[in-house]
């Protein structure tokens, strides 16, 4: 298959005698100030234009990748708070754990007469008052007690049974109608694990540790 032709042209044309019949403009090499100033103008304001959208568009692709960096970021913070909640509730145990040792070394027989003090209607009219208790904490209790019993209008006896099976500062009150029982350890131990389900339950989805910052 043949291919068409293209005319030829001449730039330039030439009459009969020789003149120049017709010369194609020859290309602006000289403008004057005020049309360069103008050109200046237009290129700056396109090239402006062409740096703006393209900022804009590394804008939003950078906020876009921020986006997806906070998606995945924000799941590990909060396992990382919840953490730091278990951690601070097992610092806080172990310090009240502490304090209460210390206090209980200091005062082994406060809990006693507190629990007397409280159950003073629940005693007062029995004939017996048996108290069995850790070995260290029973010695020396007898007329602790019958003083504190004494003090709340008790009449009946005041019975001090030592037992070996009882951890430190355990004591049982029994005054026949019924009983009260009191472990340090397993008072701690059933605080621990309250504190532990309530903090199972509230999982990742605690509120915020720095208020606010849910936003």
């Amino acid at each position: 298959m043949s291919e068409a032709h293209q005319k030829f042209s001449f730039d330039t044309e030439f009459d009969a005698g020789g003149g120049v019949a017709f010369a194609p403009p020859r290309p602006k090499r000289l403008f004057p100030a005020d049309e360069v100033e103008q050109l200046q103008a237009v290129a700056f304001a396109e090239g402006e234009r062409a740096a703006m959208a393209s900022i804009a568009a590394q804008q939003a692709n950078a906020l876009s990748q921020i986006a997806i960096a906070c998606d995945q970021a924000l799941p590990r913070l909060a396992q990382v708070a919840h953490e730091h909640r278990q951690g601070s509730a097992t610092l806080a145990l172990a310090c009240a754990r502490a304090i209460a040792d210390a206090a209980l070394e200091k005062f082994p027989q406060a809990p006693i007469q507190a629990a007397l003090e409280t159950l003073a209607r629940e005693i007062d009219a029995q004939p017996r008052l048996v108290v069995t208790a850790d070995p260290a904490l029973a010695e020396n209790l007898q007329s602790v007690l019958e003083d504190t019993a004494r003090g709340l209008g008790f009449e009946g006896a005041v019975v001090i049974k030592p037992d070996g099976a009882y951890g430190r500062h355990a004591f049982t009150l029994d005054f026949g109608d019924g009983q009260a029982a009191f472990d340090p350890a397993q008072a701690a131990g059933r605080v621990t694990l309250a504190l532990e389900a309530a903090l199972a339950a509230e999982g990742l989805h605690a509120e915020p540790l720095i208020p606010g910052s849910e936003s």
